[in-house]
C-alpha cells in the first residue's frame, strides 16, 4: 500500500513537471548538455551507494539527494524533476527487480518535488548570491529532500523488518544525520566550484566517491559492531535453564540478529521443531511439519566448538534470494555453538529437576502402591492445620485390614502386594478431590479428610470408605475377603498432625476391641491421657526405688483343688497414687527403655517368693508374664538364668508366659531365645490362647509346655456354644501334644466342674484366690481347705474316685501334664 501511494504520488508529480517542461524546452545545446548531465549524475548517485540487507530486500543509502540539489541550482524544476527519476530508472532497472526499481523511481521523483516545491517557495532569489544565503537556502532545500527520503523510505524499512517506524526512524539517526551532513557539503562545495569555474567540475566525482567510501565503511563498521553486540545479548540471553525459554530466545533473537523472515531449531533428541520469527513463535511440535516461508535457506548445526556434539541444526529463511557476508557467516557459526551450548545445559538441567522430582515423590510416595506415605501425611496435614480455619473440618481415617497377615502366610507376599495395591485404588477411587490418601506401613492405610462441613460428616465419609473394601478381591482367580477397622479423629485444638495420627490410632484399636467396623475418638476411653504421660515420666524412679512389687494368684488342680504352681502379676504402689493397675504403666515401660531392669525386678520378686514357698513346705513353680520386646533380647536368657542362679532354685521352677503376638514367630532371634531357655530346663506357656488367628501357626513354632485358654471362653462357656467348642478343642490339642492345659478366670463351682468334665486338670481365678501377696498367699497354703495345707477348694470326689493316668508325652519329650478324668 505504501509503495502504491508513493507511485501514485509521484506519477501526478511527473506529470506536472512535464507539463512544465514542455512548455519551457531547452533554448540551447548548453541547457540540453546541463540535462543530460544532471540525468547521468543522479544516474551516478543512485549506484554508488551504501548497502543494506534487511530480510530478503537489499537498502541502500544513495547520492541521488546531492544530485537532485545541484541540478536544482543549474537547470529548470521541472526537468530536474523528470531528469531524476529517468536517472534513476537506468541506473535501477537492470540490477533491481522491478518492484524496487519502480518504488526508488517514485520516491525520488517525489524527492526532486519536494525540493523544487521548496525552491519555488524562494521565489526569485535561488540561488543566492552571496555564500551566507546560498548556505541558508541549501539548508533549507536540503533538509526537506532528506525528511522526503526518511519519510517514504522508513515506513517501507519498518513493515519489512517488522519494527514500529519510530523505532526504525531513530535507528542509526546519528549516521543518516552524519550522511546528510557530508552529502550537503558536497552540494555546496559543487555549487560553489560551478560558480567559480564549471572546469572544476571535474573534481567532484572523486571527492564524492572518496567521501562515499568513508562513509560507506563507517556504515559497515557501525553494522559489524551493532551485529556483535546483538550477538552478545543474545547468547547472554540463552543462559537460561528453560529449554523452551532457550528455543523461543534463539528463535526470536536470531530472526532480528540476522534479518530472516524465519528461523527454524531442529533438535535431534525428541525430533522437536521449533519456528517462528522476531515476534514471536509460530510452530512447535514434531520434525517433518512444512514450512510456510519459500525461498532461500541457510542451515547451522547446532555443534559445539570441538564438533564432537551435535544437538540439531539451526535454519534461517528467506523468501527471497539471500548470500549472508562473511562476517555473517562467521556470526551465525558463533551464534549456533552458543545455542548449542544452551540447549545442552538445558536438557541437562531438566534431566536433573526430573531425576530430583522423581527423588522428591518417592521420599513422599509409598512405592508400592502410588499413595502418599507418612512423611507426606504429615506434612500435609500440618499445613492443613496451619490453614483449617478458612477450609472446615479437618479429620483423619486411619485403616487396618484385619487378619492380612493370613494372606501373605497362605499366598505369599506376591498376593499380599496385589491385595495391597487394590485395597489402594478402591480408596482413591472412594476419596473425594482434596482428600489425601495415604499408605503409613504394612496394612495400614491413612484418609485425611479436608475442608468438612463438620465433624460428624466424618464418621459417614469413613463409612464409606469401609464399604468399598467389603466386595471380595479378585486374586488369580480366587475371590478373598479383606475386612478392615477404621479409626476416625477430628482435629485436635493442639497437638497438631501427631495428635490427630494418635487419635486416629487410638480409635482404630477401639474399633478392633468392639468388632466394629469403625469407631470416633472419645476422650473418655483414651488411656493416653496426660495421667499416664505423666506417670511414665516417673518410671526411672520407681525402677530405682523398688516401687513395683508382684502379687500371686495360684493355679490350682481342678480335681482335687491342690495348688499346682502360681502366676506373678505387676502392680506399681506408687506413693501418691497408691496401687496402680499394669493395664497403666506396662505399654510406657517398654516404650521407656527400662524394660531390662523392670523384668529383673519382677523376675526377682517372683523367684524370691517361689523359694520362700518352698523353704516352707510348698515346692511349686512361679509363671512370670514375659514382653515380646525382651524375647527381642538377646541377653534375655543369660539374664533369667543367672537370676535362678541367684535364688538357687531349678529351671523348671520357673514358667515363662508368653502373650501371643503376630510377629513373635517370624523372628529368629525369638526362636532363639526361647530354644535356649527350654534347652536350659525353663518351663514355656502360651498365655490367652485361642483369641488371635495365628494361635495354631505360632504353636508350631514356639516349643512351649503348656497352654493357658483365656478367660473370655471360661466366661462365655455356660451360655455360647462356640465358646465351649473353642475350650474343648484346645484341650483335645493339649492331650495330642502332651501339653498342660490351665484355664484363666475360673469363678464359680459349676465353671471347675465343667472344665473337669471336658478334662481340663488346671485353672486359676478368683473361685481359688484373687491375687495377693506372696506372703498372704503362703499363709493361704498353709491353712488349706478344710484343714489340708497346700490346698485351697475342697475335691470334686473322694480320694480313690478317680484314676490317676500315666503321665502323657508330647512327642519329642516337649511337655508333662497329670490328667484327672472323672470315675
Amino acid at each position: 500500500m505504501l509503495v502504491s501511494a508513493a507511485v501514485t504520488a509521484a506519477s501526478v508529480v511527473a506529470i506536472i513537471a512535464l507539463s512544465a517542461a514542455l512548455r519551457t524546452p531547452p533554448r540551447s545545446v548548453g541547457d540540453a548538455a546541463t540535462i543530460v548531465a544532471i540525468t547521468l549524475m543522479t544516474a551516478l548517485g543512485a549506484v554508488v551507494k551504501a548497502p543494506i540487507r534487511i530480510r530478503s530486500t537489499t537498502l541502500a543509502i544513495a547520492w541521488v539527494e546531492t544530485a537532485i540539489i545541484i541540478g536544482l541550482a543549474v537547470a529548470p524544476a521541472p526537468w530536474v524533476i523528470l531528469a531524476t527519476g529517468a536517472g534513476v530508472a537506468c541506473a535501477s532497472v537492470t540490477r533491481l527487480p522491478p518492484i524496487k526499481t519502480v518504488f526508488g523511481v517514485a520516491k525520488h521523483t517525489l524527492v526532486a518535488g519536494g525540493a523544487a516545491a521548496m525552491i519555488v517557495l524562494l521565489a526569485d532569489r535561488w540561488p543566492a548570491p552571496d555564500l551566507g544565503g546560498l548556505v541558508v537556502q541549501l539548508g533549507f532545500v536540503y533538509l526537506v529532500a532528506a525528511l522526503l527520503d526518511d519519510v517514504l523510505a522508513i515506513p517501507v524499512i519498518a513493515v519489512a523488518t517488522g519494527t514500529r517506524p519510530w523505532d526504525q526512524f531513530r535507528t542509526d539517526l546519528d549516521l543518516r544525520l552524519a550522511g546528510i551532513g557530508v552529502r550537503f557539503l558536497v552540494a555546496l562545495a559543487t555549487l560553489m566550484i560551478l560558480r567559480a569555474d564549471p572546469l572544476m567540475l571535474l573534481a567532484v566525482p572523486p571527492l564524492v566517491l572518496s567521501l562515499h567510501l568513508a562513509y560507506s565503511t563507517r556504515v559497515r563498521g557501525r553494522t559489524e559492531q551493532q551485529a556483535w553486540q546483538r550477538l552478545a545479548r543474545t547468547t547472554d540471553a540463552l543462559n537460561v535453564v528453560d529449554l523452551d525459554e532457550v528455543l523461543t530466545t534463539a528463535v526470536t533473537q536470531a530472526a532480528e540478529l540476522f534479518s530472516a523472515d524465519e528461523v527454524e531449531i531442529e533438535l535431534r533428541d525428541g525430533g522437536r521443531t521449533v519456528r517462528g520469527g522476531a515476534v514471536a513463535i509460530t510452530y512447535d511440535g514434531p520434525a517433518g511439519e512444512p514450512t510456510a516461508v519459500d525461498g532461500t535457506v541457510v542451515p547451522a548445526a547446532l555443534e559445539g566448538h570441538d564438533r564432537t556434539v551435535d544437538v540439531g541444526v539451526l535454519r534461517l529463511r528467506f523468501r527471497g534470494p539471500v548470500q549472508l557476508s562473511e562476517r555473517e557467516q562467521y556470526t551465525l557459526r558463533t551464534f549456533a555453538s552458543a545455542l548449542c551450548t544452551a540447549v545442552r545445559n538445558a536438557q541437562a538441567y531438566a534431566e536433573l529437576a526430573r531425576v530430583a522430582d522423581e527423588h522428591a515423590y518417592a521420599a513422599t510416595h509409598d512405592a508400592l502402591t502410588g499413595l502418599a506415605n507418612r512423611r507426606h501425611l504429615l506434612d500435609q496435614g500440618t499445613e492443613q492445620l496451619d490453614t483449617r480455619h478458612a477450609d472446615g473440618v479437618t479429620a483423619l481415617v486411619l485403616i487396618d485390614l484385619n487378619h492380612f497377615k493370613e494372606v501373605n502366610d497362605t499366598l505369599g507376599h506376591a498376593a499380599g502386594d496385589h491385595v495391597l495395591v487394590q485395597v489402594a485404588e478402591r480408596l482413591r477411587d472412594a476419596a473425594q478431590e482434596g482428600d489425601l490418601v495415604a499408605r503409613l506401613g504394612g496394612d495400614e492405610f491413612a484418609v485425611l479428610l479436608r475442608g468438612l462441613p463438620a465433624p460428624a460428616v466424618a464418621a459417614h465419609r469413613a463409612e464409606t470408605l469401609l464399604a468399598t473394601l467389603h466386595e471380595p478381591f479378585d486374586l488369580d482367580g480366587m475371590r478373598i475377603s479383606v475386612e478392615a477397622s477404621g479409626g476416625i479423629a477430628a482435629a485436635p485444638a493442639t497437638g497438631g498432625m501427631p495428635e490427630l495420627l494418635r487419635r486416629a490410632d487410638v480409635a482404630m484399636y477401639q474399633a478392633k476391641r468392639a468388632g466394629q467396623r469403625t469407631s470416633t475418638y472419645a476422650p473418655t476411653r483414651d488411656t493416653a491421657d496426660l495421667g499416664r504421660l505423666t506417670l511414665g515420666g516417673e518410671l526411672p524412679r520407681a525402677v530405682a526405688d523398688h516401687e513395683f512389687t508382684v502379687n500371686f494368684q495360684p493355679i490350682v488342680d481342678l480335681g482335687t483343688g491342690r495348688v499346682t504352681g502360681a502366676e506373678a502379676l505387676a502392680r506399681w504402689h506408687h506413693p501418691t497414687h497408691g496401687m496402680i493397675d499394669p493395664l497403666r504403666f506396662l505399654e510406657a515401660v517398654e516404650r521407656s527403655g527400662l524394660l531390662p531392669a523392670f523384668a529383673e525386678a519382677i523376675l526377682d520378686q517372683a523367684l524370691l517368693a517361689a523359694g520362700s514357698w518352698r523353704d516352707a513346705g510348698f515346692d511349686v513353680p512361679v509363671a512370670v508374664n514375659v514382653s515380646p520386646r525382651s524375647l527381642l533380647d538377646a541377653r534375655f536368657p543369660g539374664s533369667v538364668l543367672a537370676r535362678l542362679r541367684a535364688h538357687d532354685l531349678p529351671p523348671d521352677r520357673l514358667v515363662l508366659e508368653l502373650t501371643e503376638t503376630l510377629t513373635l514367630s517370624q523372628l529368629d532371634v525369638v526362636d532363639r531365645v526361647l530354644s535356649r531357655l527350654r534347652d536350659e530346663g525353663v518351663r514355656l506357656a502360651l498365655d490367652d490362647f485361642g483369641t488371635g488367628y495365628s494361635s495354631l501357626s505360632l504353636l508350631s513354632r514356639i516349643p512351649v509346655h503348656e497352654l493357658k485358654i483365656d478367660r473370655s471362653f471360661v466366661t462365655a462357656m455356660e451360655t455360647s456354644a462356640e465358646a465351649a467348642a473353642v475350650i474343648r478343642s484346645t484341650l483335645d490339642l493339649g492331650r495330642s501334644l502332651g501339653l498342660d492345659v490351665v484355664a484363666e478366670g475360673v469363678e464359680s463351682e459349676p465353671q471347675r466342674r465343667a472344665l473337669w468334665e471336658l478334662g481340663c486338670t488346671a485353672g486359676q481365678g478368683h473361685l481359688f484366690a484373687r491375687p495377693v501377696p506372696a506372703g498372704t498367699l503362703l499363709a493361704a497354703f498353709r491353712r488349706g481347705s478344710g484343714g489340708s495345707p497346700g490346698t485351697l477348694a475342697p475335691p470334686l470326689h473322694d480320694a480313690g474316685a478317680v484314676i490317676r493316668l500315666a503321665p502323657g508325652r508330647r512327642p519329642g519329650g516337649r511337655g508333662r501334664t497329670d490328667r484327672h478324668l472323672p470315675a
